[in-house]
């Protein structure tokens, strides 16, 4: 394993290429082909017209009139990515890796998944532009997200269940990227998120900086200048790089991350990165992960499937030891409270995911001014976790209905 780009593909200490030789010239290929493709015109208008026309953008910046009420506090706006065509904002980067894998000749998408918004962006992708398409997904994620699997079945994609490990989607990612390397001639590899081996986190920023460039014209619009706080979730990251990027300059702009605080503080039971982990290189790149001493893998808890990754993208990284973004956590069960708060209160069933910014807003925002402003990204909504609550909320009308559904 070695890094051949040393002068680009860096934040800071962070990213870089670390992969087998074989997968070097893959990586090259991509990233000239990117290069390109974000001076290319037709490509951009592609891209565009995808974007506006199939997955469903600008999404709505909603006004959390009646929480903002309720809390009593700072004004809360909604970034509602779970408007997006698959529900998430996941749909976003898959059309923009597709678009460049179709201009190097690739016949095949293969892709991770944790939660399974991926999975199904990249199925649905896969089946628009015409590409066959493998998702490699944990048994334990398969288990939590059975329906997202069913809708990547029926959009054409084959799922590949992964058995080894802690069966979630760090391993997901290990079984993608062996199957990429064995067949690289004709497969992309759709990466999910802002990790991984240069240019990913790069050209996935790039690709998702579209929410953070939407939320300042919406604001403007709205109310006449940026919003003081903006939240979100942090697995990988791609949701959260896509709304901080056009506000990293803006210092009057105070960026939150929020991590997966789980069930408690024991290794195995939360997925903080950087108060339980340190600096290493995993899966391609250099970053903060949650590992023991000898650099081997920690297990990792979520309520959330997509929050439980034990890495987190470099460029956040980076951002954090810069002290841009502050980072901080939400429990299980203040995730949990959050998802029922925002339900009863703007009809809105967020993911679970994007559930721990939410709760992190419900802290935030009675300590606030009534002149202050939070935008929270709604990465996604909240159908993915049906089966999850149900069992959380301990509905057992619901739980009923299955065991007699099923027999």
């Amino acid at each position: 394993m070695k890094n051949k780009h040393q002068n680009n593909g860096h934040f800071g200490l962070y990213g870089g290429r670390y992969v087998p030789e074989m997968l070097i010239p893959a990586l090259e290929e991509l990233e000239k082909a990117y290069t390109v493709a974000k001076k290319d015109d037709s490509f951009q208008k592609e891209f565009t017209d995808l974007l506006n026309n199939f997955a469903g953008r600008p999404t709505p910046l909603v006004f959390a009139e009646n929480l903002t009420k309720r809390l009593g506090g700072a004004k809360i706006y909604l970034k509602n990515e779970g408007a997006n065509l698959t529900g998430a904002h996941k749909i976003t980067h898959c059309i923009g890796q597709a678009l460049v894998a179709k201009k190097i000749g690739k016949k095949r998408l293969i892709a991770e998944t944790g939660a399974g918004q991926h999975g199904v962006a990249t199925a649905t992708v896969a089946a628009k532009l015409g590409f066959s398409c493998t998702v490699y997904m944990g048994e334990v994620d398969i288990q939590r997200q059975r329906q997202n699997v069913f809708l990547m079945e029926q959009l054409g994609a084959t799922v590949v269940p992964v058995a080894f490990g802690s069966k979630t989607l760090k391993d997901a990612v290990n079984a993608a990227i062996k199957d990429w390397i064995e067949n690289v001639k004709d497969t992309h590899y759709v990466l999910g998120s802002v990790v991984g081996p240069h240019p990913f986190p790069t050209m996935n920023r790039d690709f998702q900086s579209i929410v953070g460039r939407e939320v300042k014209v919406q604001m403007k619009k709205r109310e006449g200048k940026l919003p003081d706080y903006i939240i979100a979730c942090v697995g990988g990251g791609s949701n959260a790089m896509g709304i901080f990027y056009e506000f990293i300059k803006s210092s009057t702009v105070t960026l939150i991350g929020v991590e997966a605080g789980g069930k408690g503080e024991k290794v195995g039971e939360h997925a903080l990165r950087f108060k339980g982990g340190s600096v290493g290189i995993v899966e391609g790149y250099k970053s903060y992960f949650l590992q023991n001493k000898d650099g081997q893998l920690q297990k990792t808890y979520s309520i959330s499937a997509g929050l439980d990754y034990p890495g987190i993208g470099p460029e956040l990284a980076n951002l954090h030891d810069l002290n841009r973004v502050e980072f901080v956590s939400s429990k299980d069960r203040e995730a949990l409270e959050a998802v029922r708060l925002l339900a009863r209160t703007e009809g809105i069933i967020p993911a679970l995911e994007s559930a721990h910014a939410v709760a992190h807003a419900v802290k935030l925002a009675p300590k606030l001014s009534k002149h202050k402003i939070i935008v929270v990204n709604l990465s996604g909504r909240g159908d993915k976790d049906l089966f999850i609550l149900a069992k959380a909320f301990n509905d057992k009308k619901f739980m009923k209905f299955l065991k007699e559904y099923t027999q």
